[in-house]
């Protein structure tokens, strides 16, 4: 079965941002007046991601957030979780630096983890020099590798991160070896257990690992069997039969809403090709469509005159 890394790490980052950037960006954090809400702009960060030459990644996030003392107001934070080795990624995070300079005027700043498992990819800088014309984007850089071999000291830590971190190593550790995996999936179960999180903590983080870690069925069913044992052991009866009822019917909502967007996406990159930039209130429509409208409006493109006549084909 394909493990999914995407809809858990996306699931994560929105939930606790904050323990993200402090986790693998720390200079970063300490400069965000956290009281401040952060505002997640996904439907803008589509618009200016209107190429699809640059393959794909786990997760690209566009974030607002306000700067210690305010002097600079809004900064917009461009976020790549990139899953496996790219030739042209630094390229990439230049182009989308720069594209979202131009439609906001303000400081943007680019951050990428690198969650491949080659250890010496390592791009952080895009720049040339040509007849004296120099140009650089430098960005900062965090790899789940430099994690590797670091149980013990991830185990100490209680930012969410550190248990994501882990599982997302095992996973890839893991992708051929199901009773590993097992075995891995149950430490980290412990681990949520052992820090004294409130009880929804532990109940969101351990539908985190679950999606992520996921195990043949016969495995899974095993694992479901087993784990009041651990609760009883623990002391802490947090994920009830129910309630793994209930996170398991979120996580398949969730598949599927992370595949109708991502139909949404490739629908609004065809009619970028072919008809140029495409308006919000059309993002809007393919954002909120449903897989049979995504459809119809996809078969609509191929005759249609103007993106207006695709999702209205009556219309002349």
């Amino acid at each position: 079965m394909a493990d999914d890394y995407d809809s858990p790490w996306k699931e994560a980052i929105e939930r606790y941002f904050a323990d993200f950037l402090l986790f693998y960006f720390p200079d970063a954090h300490a400069q965000v007046d956290w009281s401040a809400p952060p505002v997640f702009l996904d439907q803008e960060l589509r618009s200016a991601m209107r190429d699809g030459e640059f393959g794909t990644r786990i997760v690209d996030k566009l974030v607002r957030v306000t700067r210690h003392g305010g002097e600079t107001g809004w900064v917009y934070l461009h976020l790549e979780v990139q899953g496996s080795i790219q030739a042209e990624f630094a390229k990439r995070m230049f182009v989308y630096h720069c594209r979202l300079f131009e439609r906001y005027d303000q400081p943007i700043a680019s951050l990428a983890l690198l969650a491949d498992d080659q250890e010496g990819w390592r791009p952080e800088t895009f720049a040339y020099d040509v007849f004296g014309c120099q140009l650089a984007l430098r960005f900062p850089v965090a790899k789940l590798l430099d994690w590797a071999g670091s149980a013990d000291r991830l185990s100490d830590s209680q930012n969410p991160f550190a248990i994501v971190t882990q599982a997302h190593l095992a996973t890839r550790a893991t992708r051929s070896d199901p009773q590993a995996r097992y075995a891995a999936k149950w430490a980290l179960v412990k681990t949520l257990y052992k820090y004294g999180w409130e009880r929804q903590q532990v109940i969101d983080l351990f539908k985190i690992l679950d999606w992520m870690m996921r195990l043949p069925k016969e495995l899974d069913q095993q694992f479901k069997q087993d784990l009041p044992t651990l609760e009883g052991e623990m002391g802490k009866p947090y994920v009830t039969s129910i309630e793994r009822l209930a996170i398991e019917e979120g996580m398949q909502q969730g598949m599927q809403q992370g595949r109708l967007a991502g139909e949404a996406h490739l629908l609004a990159r065809l009619l970028a090709r072919r008809f140029g930039e495409v308006p919000p209130w059309a993002l809007s429509r393919l954002q909120a469509a449903s897989e049979p409208e995504l459809e119809a409006w996809g078969e609509a493109l191929l005759s249609a005159s103007s993106i207006e006549t695709m999702f209205d084909p009556g219309r002349h």
